[in-house]
């Protein structure tokens, strides 16, 4: 497969991922489905936005850069073309490092997150608190009934979170082979000269 191609799939992979983090996170801001009463029973990781900047955003430019490239030469590089190519496939690589950068921030704090549950109202002092340590409620659900409000917060919780770690990781991943891609794009600068896609005409 030539390395824009690549690319162009791999960008179109990118933004579904994109928005469905960026939906799994708004959701967040309505645990247990319901609108809270005070934005201070959140999570704390909730307002590092997580899905919605490092997921969501900054996953937007590297998919649209990637699905650019099939038809981008950056203007033939001063008339060469095959540089032009080669350049853009280098600006890709760059894109693609800003992509594993803003994934791995959402995955980070989505890990976190699950780790330390959810902020509830807790029955042992009526206060709102994390009354989970270490993710020991994930072992022992009988632990749940430790948290009073709101109500269904920590499968609510667990979920979206687990879907922005597991976007995160599949985000990293996609970019991840960009960068090995772009940087093969760089180096051979069309499909010819890596000896792939013969026949095809270059990138």
């Amino acid at each position: 497969m030539c390395t824009a191609r690549c690319a162009k799939c791999l960008g179109s992979t990118l933004i579904p991922l994109a928005v469905s983090g960026f939906l799994a996170h708004l959701l967040l801001f309505f645990p247990g489905g319901k609108v809270i009463d005070n934005n201070d029973h959140l999570s704390d990781e909730v307002w590092y936005f997580g899905g919605i900047l490092g997921s969501g955003v900054l996953m937007i430019f590297p998919a649209l850069v990637f699905l650019g490239l099939k038809n981008n030469d950056c203007c033939r590089c001063c008339g060469n073309e095959s540089c032009g190519k080669r350049f853009a496939m280098f600006t890709s690589t760059i894109f693609a490092v800003v992509g594993v950068l803003g994934a791995g921030y959402s995955f980070i704090i989505s890990a976190v997150s699950i780790n330390k549950g959810p902020k509830c109202l807790m029955v042992n002092n009526s206060t709102w608190g994390y009354p989970f340590l270490d993710g020991n409620y994930l072992r022992d659900s009988d632990l749940w009934s430790q948290c009073q409000k709101p109500d269904n917060v920590i499968p609510w919780h667990l979920t979206l979170f687990s879907i922005l770690l597991i976007v995160g990781a599949v985000q990293i991943l996609i970019c991840a082979i960009q960068v090995i891609n772009g940087l093969l794009g760089t180096l051979c600068g069309d499909c010819q000269c890596c000896g792939c896609c013969q026949g095809d005409g270059p990138v």
